[in-house]
């Protein structure tokens, strides 16, 4: 049942509108002027306020600006005399639903009182859409096991700030998962998603990876090139296995978060960048910091969140989801039939011992779809798994 606040100084009318309300099922509250309606506002959470223009203490006007400061999402809707129509008119600029006009007119009432309701339903239906769109962005990061909701329950709270995020985790355990899933839930997800896998680039080109080049800046730079900094203007930037990077390319990575500027490699100028940064690794950094092979202030400010990606080994309950969503994929990928697979299958699977993480459980899949029968059986497992 909606709750209406009726605000008006004249006693006959705050009657008949309650009256008329009451007897379409509304519950309905009265208050004889503008600071009474404001105090009732602080304390209780109307769906709709029906408010004169002129009355003492606090005129309309005013109630309707301060109620756009404590609840903005409750509609108000003004009553105002002939004399009043431009004054209405400025009301709803300011944010009223609507006004209607005295005398007061019985059907005009009930059908701005609904719609004002009807459009208060649709933007709270709205809302929870858009939770539900939001949550369901993270399905594809599968499982529902305690350490991986935690993992989805920290991007949900991260992805949408700026912040610089530290994931961490063993290999193929998904880390780049999470990067991604950070940037698709961020205001930057229109924006590029630029990845570079640290380990992969040799120490005496990352340079030119992260911040480009000018021309002639070496010997086979025959053109200008823009670097992972700039090709990730406005989106992200996702440096994948971070503790393998040369210590020069960490220092001039450790300045640009510093300044949020870049220079290229033979270059004279800066380049300002709005970039968010993540990375990812499967060291210990705090170790790596010790031994001198890692800088500890680009840590700090790489470390603002960190996210630990939990090794396969300690979310077991997940793997029937995992399984599923391969068999799935896989069969897709492959263009064959979509095989099942039996309970016991499942459990021995659930009993081995994944030094891989999710990429071996992927690559057993399928090479389960490809080998097994029609069926996968425990058999199937044992077979061609190698279960201890």
């Amino acid at each position: 049942m909606a709750t209406i606040l009726i605000v008006d100084d004249d006693r006959p009318i705050r009657s008949t509108l309650k009256e008329i309300l009451e007897f379409e099922k509304f519950k309905v509250e009265d208050a004889e002027d503008g600071q009474m309606a404001i105090s009732k506002v602080e304390k209780n959470d109307y769906d709709l306020i029906l408010c004169d223009i002129k009355m003492p203490k606090m005129d309309g006007i005013e109630v309707l600006q301060k109620i756009q400061e404590l609840k903005p999402h409750i509609p108000v809707v003004m009553i105002s005399g002939h004399g009043d129509i431009e004054t209405a008119v400025g009301a709803i600029k300011l944010g009223a639903f609507d006004f209607i006009a005295k005398p007061l007119d019985l059907n005009r009432l009930l059908v701005t009182v609904r719609n004002a309701l009807d459009r208060n339903e649709l933007v709270e239906q709205t809302k929870q859409l858009r939770k539900k769109v939001y949550k369901s962005k993270l399905n594809d990061i599968i499982g529902e096991s305690e350490p991986i909701m935690a993992v989805k329950a920290m991007i949900e709270k991260v992805a949408p700030t700026d912040a610089r995020v530290l994931i961490t985790g063993s290999n193929g355990t998904g880390k780049e998962l999470v990067a991604r899933n950070l940037h698709q839930n961020s205001s930057r997800k229109k924006a590029p998603f630029i990845e570079l896998n640290c380990a992969a680039i040799p120490s005496e080109l990352i340079e030119s990876e992260l911040f480009g080049h000018e021309k002639g800046a070496f010997t086979s730079a025959v053109k200008q090139k823009k670097g992972n900094f700039e090709q990730a203007e406005g989106g992200t930037l996702f440096l994948d296995e971070i503790g393998d990077m040369s210590a020069s390319a960490q220092a001039k990575v450790l300045r640009a978060l510093q300044e949020n500027r870049i220079r290229r490699v033979g270059g004279e100028k800066d380049i300002k960048v709005n970039v968010r940064v993540l990375a990812a690794t499967n060291k210990d950094l705090k170790k790596e910091i010790s031994e001198g092979n890692f800088r500890e202030d680009l840590y700090h400010r790489l470390s603002v969140i960190l996210i630990h990606v939990p090794a396969l080994n300690e979310r077991r309950d997940d793997i029937p989801m995992l399984v599923d969503f391969f068999l799935s994929k896989v069969s897709a990928e492959q263009g064959m039939p979509e095989k099942k697979i039996s309970s016991d299958a499942l459990k021995s699977l659930q009993d081995f011992d994944w030094t891989g993480n999710i990429r071996e459980l992927r690559n057993v899949v399928e090479r389960l779809i490809i080998l097994g029968e029609p069926e996968i059986s425990k058999g199937d497992v044992e077979k061609f798994v190698r279960v201890n």
